[in-house]
């Protein structure tokens, strides 16, 4: 199984932003056939090292965590991201 959990920094870390992306995140349930299990987390602590978001999803193989970075809906995601974030943290494990 490969954990792939990603941290999100926001430009405009407002509540309706976070929701905003939030909600975008939370959109691939359902749609991404590779993900076994998906997390979306909203921070709760605002401090001045805090990420705004984090996504933590559950792949069965490598190759299926490949194939979601390419899928369209993930690519929605990516294209949303894009305009949104200040900064982000990737990390991909097995376990």
């Amino acid at each position: 199984m490969i954990k792939h959990i990603v941290l999100f920094k926001l430009k405009d870390n407002s509540p309706e932003s976070v929701e905003k992306t939030y909600a975008v995140l939370n959109g691939m349930k359902g749609k991404v056939e590779q993900l076994v299990d998906l997390h979306i987390g909203k921070n709760i602590v605002d401090t001045p090292r805090s990420y705004d978001l984090s996504l933590e999803a559950t792949f069965r193989s490598l190759e299926d965590l490949q194939g979601y970075q390419v899928h369209p809906e993930h690519k929605k995601v990516i294209e949303h991201i894009s305009e949104v974030r200040e900064s982000q943290s990737v990390v991909d494990y097995e376990f």
